[in-house]
């Protein structure tokens, strides 16, 4: 029997000895995204409980997501002497810290301080990402990285529906607005985070975690610095199309209930989020079949597409026209699921022991989510919350741009960047 004739080996997803670890990693993208979406409940319940703005009100984003800012290349630094294990620990204590100052939010009674937690659950949220993404990535073959790391986002996709449905039941659905203390329809929803965490955090304490080395050096035994990782051209694609994902995803769950509040009258903002759980369920199925589709199509290719396809979704949603752009907005979040991981996985394709450092900018990038929710306020509180979707559709027309005509990694490409080093 020659070699054309032999069956090709199947394509393991996760190496035996990393099943349990694996496991664990991934219970960290629910985490996150339970704390995510929960912002697009919060958004709307500040507009009604305090009467402001729909630009002000993004301030509740750009407070979560500017954490990943100023914490990204710390959260880095850290995983880079310490390893990925403490640095989910860390995450961890962080997150639930942040979640447990939601009760004395209630005594407060501040946006502001209420800001000043949600930025505290970011630095938490920060480490995570930073680790956990590279993290499942690396638990297995290195040619089926996209495809674990769109599985574990799956679950990510998870927490997005638990986090409406649980702040349109306790938050939107509370007393809280008819309360003297408008903020204490708050602190139930993230008190029971913030032991779940706890929990969490104790068992990755007593779990023994394979620590993880891509590699100290890059092909040439260089380290490398920040400046340099820019010079890597998929790379430096990768950033400003992460940058614009995470905008176009923040920008669209932020007023999701807006929207459909402003183009569809019958809906009140709780059943709105409600309509928003269901969304993410779509978001759920698309990773969970996006990781499924991996095995036969290439990353990059399925990228493109469906940016095409969100791109014609948000031009439908512009029109206002009811039940058809609800329709579009779901088919947004059915192709809009597979784009993170796959930009990340991208990204960090052959990067080696850069790969740390790396991570930590990807992760860095989700500060675009705390500048759209701002600009399309604005422009909502102008124009009409439909015309604010103008900000997502030309970020998903670049990363269509970004997915066929950058996204691809040669090794010859990477080692004549390397050294420039």
């Amino acid at each position: 029997m020659t070699n054309e004739t032999l069956p090709k080996p199947a394509r393991r997803l996760v190496t035996r000895e990393f099943i349990i670890p694996f496991i664990l990693v991934t219970s960290l993208f629910l985490l996150w995204g339970v704390a995510h979406s929960l912002l697009d409940v919060l958004n709307k319940h500040f507009q009604d409980i305090l009467g402001i703005t729909r630009a002000r009100s993004g301030l509740v984003q750009a407070a979560l997501y500017g954490g990943y800012f100023f914490m990204a290349i710390p959260a880095g630094l850290f995983m880079n002497r310490l390893g990925y294990r403490k640095g989910i620990i860390t995450g961890l204590l962080l997150y639930a810290a942040g979640a447990f100052l939601s009760l004395p939010a209630t005594y407060i009674q501040t946006f502001e301080f209420t800001l000043f937690s949600l930025f505290v659950i970011a630095c938490g949220l920060t480490f995570l990402e930073t680790a956990a993404n590279p993290y499942s990535s690396v638990l297995g073959p290195k040619d089926t990285s996209e495809q674990r790391l769109t599985l574990s986002q799956s679950f990510n996709g998870l927490g997005w529906i638990i986090g409406p449905a649980l702040g349109g039941m306790l938050i939107l659905g509370g007393d809280g607005a008819g309360d003297a203390n408008k903020f204490s329809s708050m602190a139930l929803p993230y008190m029971l985070i913030g032991g779940v965490v706890l929990v969490i955090a104790f068992m990755f304490v007593i779990t023994r975690m394979p620590d993880i080395h891509e590699g100290e050096h890059d092909d040439h035994g260089d380290r490398g610095t920040y400046r340099g990782l820019l010079k890597v051209r998929h790379f430096r694609y990768a950033v400003v199309a992460q940058f614009l994902y995470v905008a176009a995803q923040t920008g669209i769950n932020s007023f999701f209930i807006n929207y459909v509040v402003e183009t569809m009258p019958a809906y009140s903002p709780e059943k709105a989020a409600y309509l928003l759980s269901l969304g993410f369920v779509f978001f759920m199925s698309g990773r969970f079949i996006g990781s499924l589709f991996m095995s036969w199509f290439s990353p990059r290719q399925m990228l493109g597409i469906c940016a095409l396809v969100n791109t014609a979704a948000m031009a439908l949603v512009m029109l206002g026209l009811g039940w058809p752009s609800l329709v579009a907005l779901y088919l947004n979040y059915f192709c809009m699921s597979i784009m993170f991981p796959t930009i990340f996985a991208l990204g960090l394709k052959d990067l080696g022991g850069m790969t740390k450092k790396g991570s930590s900018v990807l992760v860095m990038t989700i500060v675009g989510g705390a500048i759209c929710p701002v600009i399309m306020g604005r422009i909502a509180d102008v124009s009409g919350m439909a015309v604010g979707f103008i900000v997502p559709l030309l970020c998903f027309a670049f990363i269509a741009w970004y997915a066929f005509f950058r996204a691809k990694s040669t090794k010859k490409i990477l080692n004549n960047e390397y050294s420039h080093l």
